[in-house]
């Protein structure tokens, strides 16, 4: 199986039209189509349905698609093994951070880190939810991440790094005055106006858990996606917030705000580091998994 017939059906795949594809890849159409046809023809099923809009895989284009994409991982993973043997790491690495998590404190320090140490290796960092994560680190497009959860999840093995017990967040004179370090029992956030990220959230996801364990509901105004709409929200007392400590001194002026750890009870969440379980990680990547490890045991 030549790889350069994987990669033009991926490709065409991804840009859901044959026409686009051949742009893409700066090949005649006939040639892409033809090369279309010798894949149906060797896996003796039909990869594509065709229509008026584009393409758009069949089952068996779909099986394909995801082989594919690990297949062609694995010969990049390969080449840069053998280019930078004997040498010190270098290529690309793509990490992953949970937003509104310790990945907010993390990701200068990893950046840092990298440069200083690895100057070869170039660092993509991707900000996203951990579902969304989970699927890049399953299909091969991504290295790692760090994010919420412990598992299971098919294809992907977590490695717990850390838990961290979730703090409520708010400016000055909604709960008390700046400075605070003292506990709220969670009954009293009952009344208090909550600016949270969507359902899809983890974060979203424990604190509606806490709250309807102790048959109590949360006062969701507004459900913030945004990082820096969520610190000027806070900022001009629009509405309180609930993170980790870690997170919330990385992005906020805690100095400024209310930060009161939520008691009776406690509402922890476990961050974990994520690889996947099916292909290894290449030499830089290994480089980075490191650096995470250290980077965790030095923070406070």
């Amino acid at each position: 199986m030549d790889t350069r017939r994987l990669y033009s059906f991926v490709k065409i795949v991804d840009a859901g039209s044959i026409t686009r594809a051949a742009d893409i890849l700066h090949i005649a159409q006939p040639a892409l189509s033809q090369q279309l046809s010798y894949l149906e023809s060797h896996f003796k099923q039909q990869l594509l349905i065709r229509s008026k809009r584009g393409v758009a895989p069949t089952e068996a284009g779909r099986a394909l698609y995801r082989h594919a994409q690990l297949i062609l991982r694995q010969v990049e993973l390969a080449q840069a093994a053998v280019d930078v043997s004997g040498r010190a790491p270098a290529g690309s690495v793509s990490v992953g951070l949970a937003p509104y998590s310790m990945g907010a404190a993390l990701a200068l320090p990893l950046l840092t880190s990298v440069r200083e140490r690895y100057p070869d290796i170039v660092l993509h960092i991707n900000e996203n939810f951990g579902g969304v994560i989970s699927e890049a680190i399953m299909t091969g497009r991504m290295d790692m991440a760090f994010i919420y959860g412990a598992g299971p999840l098919r294809g992907v093995t977590f490695e717990p790094l850390r838990t961290e017990d979730l703090f409520l967040i708010a400016a000055p004179g909604r709960t008390t005055e700046p400075g605070g370090g003292a506990d709220v029992p969670l009954e009293e956030l009952a009344d208090v106006e909550l600016l949270l990220p969507s359902r899809i959230h983890t974060i979203r996801q424990v604190v509606d858990a806490a709250f309807q364990q102790a048959s109590l509901q949360p006062r969701v105004i507004g459900e913030v996606e945004s990082v820096l709409t969520l610190v000027s929200a806070v900022g001009a007392d629009l509405g309180a917030t609930v993170l980790p400590w870690s997170a919330a001194r990385a992005i906020l002026d805690v100095q400024n705000l209310v930060v009161r750890r939520i008691v009776n009870p406690t509402i922890p969440v476990k961050l974990s580091l994520c690889t996947s379980d099916h292909q290894p990680l290449s030499e830089p990547a290994h480089a980075v998994h490191d650096l995470f490890h250290e980077l965790i045991a030095d923070f406070g």
